[in-house]
């Protein structure tokens, strides 16, 4: 991957990455790169596909600041990455804190804000709305008394109300039922474009990828490392007619084929 061919300043960059837990006797991943765009008004949507185990999660976990690579350079915005970098993660996994109502878990980012509470709970409640959970916000974010989808609209909302400038998201809808995780889709393209965020997206659903994002790339298995990168063109706006164009059918056909290439790799 060429770091010098790029149009527009780099949000994220992640350089030769090596990651051992034998103390370099043998490698998860190796001769990892990855650069993603700062794109002004726009943001990217990125999504990595890759089989189970490959470490998918582990480069969010990097971006995150949450683990160091063994060796290799992780940059946000040119600079050693951070906690002072503003990242949101949705996992899989329900986040939310089951104690607490869905307006609290929401209002959560903003208590160290230092904001009075009225505010807290006012914003909590604009994006309690955005994300479609108006008349919940009293509930306690806790599965039977909300569904799962209900619960990452939760995470998402908590996630977006911290005003982040990257959104990771660890296989969102995984769990989902087809119905939910189809809303669920739509919701997040909404929302991509109302805040133009950097979103790095984790999914074995190759439509979802396809529809969701407008660059994809692939890792192999271990040593796991980037192989394949597939540009989406198709319209910013994203819609259920989208995926009824054959030209997203034929998207989804070239990434099958190649994850199939990638996945064969040794």
């Amino acid at each position: 991957m060429n770091f010098n061919d790029t149009i527009h300043p780099n949000i994220i960059e992640l350089r030769n990455i090596r990651q051992s837990y034998d103390g370099g006797k043998s490698f998860v991943i190796e001769k990892f790169d990855l650069l993603i765009e700062d794109k002004p008004a726009q943001g990217q949507f990125v999504v990595i596909l890759g089989a189970s185990g490959c470490g998918k999660s582990t480069v969010l976990r990097y971006i995150a600041g949450l683990q160091k690579p063994t060796s290799g350079e992780v940059l946000v915005h040119n600079k050693p990455v951070t906690r002072e970098v503003r990242v949101g993660m949705v996992f899989q996994q329900y986040s939310s804190l089951p104690w607490m109502t869905v307006l609290d878990n929401v209002a959560l980012a903003l208590r160290y804000q230092s904001k009075p509470e009225k505010e807290q709970r006012e914003q909590a409640m604009e994006f309690i709305q955005m994300v479609g959970l108006d008349g919940h916000e009293h509930k306690y974010a806790q599965y039977p008394t909300l569904s799962g989808g209900q619960l990452q609209r939760v995470a998402i909302a908590r996630s977006l109300i911290a005003n982040p400038e990257i959104l990771l998201m660890d296989e969102p809808f995984g769990a989902l039922d087809i119905n939910t995780r189809l809303q669920m889709q739509d919701l997040l393209a909404d929302l991509w474009l109302k805040f133009h965020l950097t979103i790095i997206f984790i999914t074995h659903d190759i439509s979802e990828a396809v529809y969701l994002g407008d660059d994809i790339y692939m890792m192999k298995r271990m040593p796991s490392r980037i192989m394949e990168h597939v540009k989406v063109d198709l319209p910013f706006h994203r819609t259920k007619d989208t995926k009824r164009d054959p030209h997203f059918m034929e998207l989804v056909h070239q990434v099958e084929d190649k994850m199939i290439q990638v996945t064969n790799m040794p």
